[in-house]
């Protein structure tokens, strides 16, 4: 995948599965995961620091071997998760240093939380603001993933009624000032909730190079296709503490490909990260036989750490047969 002329591969991470600087998590460390052949995404931050639902250190890392607002199923193939971006704040990760040393190309995942489209659009404003600032230091490429989905940090972004014309406008002026000011490869991350048209009208602008899909599914939608009480047994999530979680994993797959081939036969030409529930090389083939034009990995790393070697390995050779530049 091919953005502005910077090569990002067949094979990005989905945002986090790698935590904020790509040293991964301790169980990649005891199944020795290789995510060798994957375009790192940074875990996504937020302007400010964020406690969220997840106990961090000063670096963003979990100071918890399993948090508890986390459930993963492996058996079922789901992880339900409401970490509610958790994070020091853009400007303490910048101030590492640790972006700026990366030697291969890569993105930095950006989400505004504010209650209001103002709030929202000075966090944006600010942070593209000070990312210009510090990045005549980084010595890779690096493009920018602007989350528009996550599910837990109750926002007017988690909304099911947020497709209308006032938030399509507000991504529009948000992809824009990225445009703008930041002058790199900037892609938007969605769930499978969003329309078609939503995303269809969006990528008729240059400041949209590609589209990541799917985020997380919040908890209780699409009960038609998905089984949640026969997934956790129960009508109630049981992360309704934290107000239900998002869901990844098996159940997304024919979902995310579905909206993929949607998606091109709507005309939509832009390229498409997508990803979701896979767990094997024939969930890759899925992805890619929709028309996806890269996928990412996030379940496998989760719920089949030693499996994601033989997956990157088979997407990027599947991916390059495609001779796919966009």
């Amino acid at each position: 995948m091919i953005l502005r002329g910077i090569d990002f591969g067949s094979v990005l991470d989905a945002s986090g599965v790698r935590g904020f600087f790509g040293g991964g998590y301790w169980f990649h460390k005891l199944f020795r995961t290789d995510f060798s052949g994957s375009t790192f995404v940074a875990k996504t931050t937020t302007l400010e620091p964020r406690k969220g639902n997840m106990p961090i250190d000063g670096n963003g890392d979990p100071l918890e071997l399993c948090p508890d607002c986390i459930i993963a199923k492996p058996a079922k193939g789901v992880v339900l998760n409401a970490v509610g971006l958790s994070g020091p704040g853009a400007k303490a990760l910048l101030e590492t240093g640790r972006w700026q040393e990366r030697k291969e190309a890569f993105f930095i995942s950006f989400m505004p939380v504010g209650k209001t489209k103002s709030e929202r659009k000075t966090e944006v404003f600010e942070f593209l603001r000070m990312l210009s600032r510090y990045r005549k230091n980084f010595k890779a490429p690096v493009g920018l993933q602007i989350n528009y989905s996550c599910p837990n940090v109750g926002s007017h972004h988690t909304k099911k009624e947020m497709y209308d014309s006032e938030f399509l406008s507000e991504v529009f002026a948000t992809m824009a000032d990225a445009h703008d000011i930041f002058h790199l490869p900037t892609m938007a991350k969605f769930n499978i909730l969003t329309p078609v048209e939503f995303a269809k009208e969006l990528c008729k602008y240059s400041f949209c190079d590609a589209i990541c899909v799917s985020n997380t599914i919040p908890w209780g939608a699409l009960p038609n296709a998905i089984d949640w009480k026969g997934i956790f047994g129960a009508n109630e999530s049981p992360l309704a503490s934290y107000g239900g979680g998002g869901l990844s994993g098996k159940p997304l797959l024919p979902l995310v490909a579905d909206w993929v081939r949607k998606a091109r036969e709507a005309g939509i030409v832009k390229p498409i990260n997508a990803g979701g529930g896979i767990l094997s090389e024939e969930d890759a083939k899925i992805l890619y036989e929709a028309g996806a034009s890269s996928v990412f990995i996030g379940s496998a790393a989760i719920l089949r750490p030693w499996r994601v070697e033989e997956i990157i390995g088979y997407a990027n050779a599947l991916f390059g047969q495609k001779g796919e530049n966009g």
